[in-house]
């Protein structure tokens, strides 16, 4: 019955947070001690992708992937960042985030770095890389058991504003992997979000962010 009733007053929707097309919008970094690290734009595209529902027809591009490319110095315990230069922020209540990952079959572990509506930052596990070709990655949010603790995406007491922020990833490398040249590409940041309580606002309710 609780899932019947929880099922009843959502309105899920996937919407699209960065297609990857703009230059300059993700930065990369990593500690100067293990390696250099440098990115770029690619054109090209999974080929199993689909459109959203709504955009088959879209005008909007979607012709370009992020690469990254990481050149080690030595092998070690060390991780690498990529990073948007803004965050991005998620109306609703967010249950699920994907994007495509092309990980070259290398044994390391992939988390999306995210930002709460109280400003906490947390980091979620997204996946290994030990894959070959294209793969769109998965990731459930796991829900605030009480609106105070865990991962908070809205609050009655503190007025309207976006209740969750992706800042960007973060990729742990296999120490005994993490040597010579190592390429990963990124495409299509999505997520699931549940609109039900923006869908049924009235129109003449005031919004609470001023």
């Amino acid at each position: 019955e609780t899932i019947g009733n929880d099922s009843a007053m959502q309105a899920l929707q996937e919407i699209s947070l960065d297609k990857f097309e703009r230059e300059g919008s993700w930065s990369v970094h990593m500690s100067s001690d293990y390696g250099v690290i440098s990115s770029r734009l690619f054109e090209g595209s999974p080929a199993m992708k689909e459109p959203l529902a709504g955009e088959e027809n879209s005008e909007e591009s979607d012709t370009h992937v992020l690469g990254v490319k990481v050149e080690f110095f030595k092998r070690g315990v060390n991780s690498f960042y990529i990073t948007s230069q803004r965050p991005l922020p998620i109306e609703g209540i967010t249950k699920t985030i994907s994007v495509w990952v092309a990980g070259r079959n290398q044994d390391h572990d992939i988390y999306v770095l995210v930002q709460d509506y109280f400003g906490h930052n947390y980091e979620l596990y997204l996946g290994n890389l030990g894959f070959s070709g294209w793969k769109q990655m998965t990731l459930a949010v796991p829900p605030s058991p009480d609106g105070e603790h865990g991962i908070v995406q809205s609050s009655a007491y503190y007025g309207d504003k976006p209740g969750l922020r992706i800042l960007g990833f973060r990729i742990d490398c296999n120490p005994m992997l993490a040597r010579g040249t190592y390429y990963i590409y990124l495409d299509d940041l999505r997520a699931v979000t549940d609109l039900f309580e923006l869908q049924n606002r009235d129109e003449d309710d005031m919004p609470d962010n001023w």
